[in-house]
């Protein structure tokens, strides 16, 4: 990302790219809540930052007046191409969330997990005997890639340009329309040669189930289908992978929750969702397209308003003790994968691949750390995640 000016005061002048923000977003949210609990800047031609889980739902809550057309913060405009319409607002949204329900219904999400293991099995045997990996790129990020090409029935060896477009969307696109622009164009393009080696041979994948859909008869537009994949394509993979590898992250770094779910295995899914509350990955944007006021503040018409879910996590009005790990945290009512009618259809996926991960990495890799000799990186933009976690194995 090119140089920024630097962020003087987070209440008036906030920007989520900025460097501290990916190294340590909590202090800001914390200072936020006491100060200001919604923030707003005059970048990216206004956005407003809501830190408090009540004000965050409230408005995940509002479609009336905080519509989804426009779900990240840029600099410019958004790609041409065509936004998936289960991203809008109603009515729209309930007849396309039904399209996408039978792919990730709970027997499909079944066979997607024997495949899952197979995934993670082969690349933990690829580890095995090393004194050293990266626990982002060589695990984490390569679950959810191979799962989702899977699922849309494409080759797993794709999976570089995926990591590219994935980039070049949520990074580097944030700021340079062009960069964006192409790697929508890329992805269109990738999924209608897909399109056209099913028209007359489909298969048993989410790519040829799309082309047979129909919504009042009609088959989908190109908007509405190439639009889809590329949302599933994106939001499918970094937010999953950016989930895996903060879990790991918090192992590689916290002995005693690392060893207790060892002795405790039966405890992990309860820790999943104290990770997956405590690492949020995802922040999502809306448009606002109506005047209105919450807390205070009056949002107006036009300017943008981040929905930073990872800091709802982190309030410690509704959770005690907000910036601490608690592994076997039982109330634990979190909103990692959003609020509202845009709460992410994939969250049974996602979980299932988390857990997997974590199961099949702890059973056959029960002793790590990370390596003091190099650095973590987090990414920027609107997931964030560890993109490098360097860790000595054994």
């Amino acid at each position: 990302m090119s140089r920024r000016p630097p962020v003087v005061d987070w209440t008036t002048d906030f920007d989520h790219l900025d460097p501290c923000w990916a190294e340590d977003p909590f202090s800001i949210w914390d200072e936020l809540r006491q100060r200001c609990p919604i923030a707003h800047t005059e970048r990216f031609r206004g956005v407003y930052l809501a830190t408090r889980y009540e004000d965050v739902r409230a408005i995940a809550h509002d479609p009336k007046h905080f519509s989804s057309r426009r779900v990240f913060v840029r600099e410019g405009k958004p790609p041409k191409g065509g936004t998936a319409p289960i991203t809008t607002d109603p009515p729209k949204h309930a007849e396309a969330k039904a399209l996408l329900l039978p792919a990730f219904s709970r027997k499909a999400i079944e066979r997607y997990a024997v495949k899952t293991q197979e995934i993670c099995r082969e690349l933990i045997d690829k580890l095995i005997g090393k004194p050293t990996c990266d626990a982002a790129v060589d695990y984490a990020q390569e679950i959810p890639l191979r799962v989702m090409a899977h699922i849309l029935g494409v080759p797993s060896e794709d999976g570089e340009r995926f990591r590219r477009w994935i980039h070049e969307q949520l990074v580097l696109g944030i700021t340079d329309e062009g960069i964006g622009q192409r790697a929508t164009d890329e992805m269109t393009e990738y999924f209608r040669v897909e399109a056209e080696k099913r028209r007359n041979a489909p298969g048993d994948d989410l790519i040829s189930h799309l082309l047979n859909a129909r919504i009042n008869g009609n088959p989908l537009s190109p908007n509405h289908f190439f639009g889809t994949l590329r949302l599933l394509l994106i939001a499918g993979i970094d937010t999953t992978w950016s989930a895996i590898g903060a879990s790991l992250w918090h192992l590689a770094t916290h002995d005693a929750d690392r060893r207790r779910l060892i002795a405790e295995p039966t405890l992990l899914p309860v820790a999943i969702e104290e990770f997956l509350r405590a690492y949020s990955p995802v922040t999502m944007a809306r448009e606002i397209v109506k005047e209105t006021r919450i807390s205070d503040t009056t949002f107006k018409p036009g300017e943008m308003v981040l929905l930073s879910f990872p800091a709802a996590n982190r309030d410690p009005a509704v959770f005690p003790d907000a910036n601490r790990v608690i592994i076997d945290r039982r109330q634990n009512r979190h909103a990692a994968f959003g609020l509202g009618i845009h709460t992410c259809i994939g969250a049974s996926l996602a979980r299932m691949e988390i857990k997997t991960a974590l199961e099949q990495w702890l059973a056959h890799i029960p002793e790590f750390r990370l390596d003091p000799n190099a650095k973590v990186t987090w990414s920027e933009g609107p997931v964030r995640g560890p993109r490098r976690i360097p860790i000595q194995l054994g």
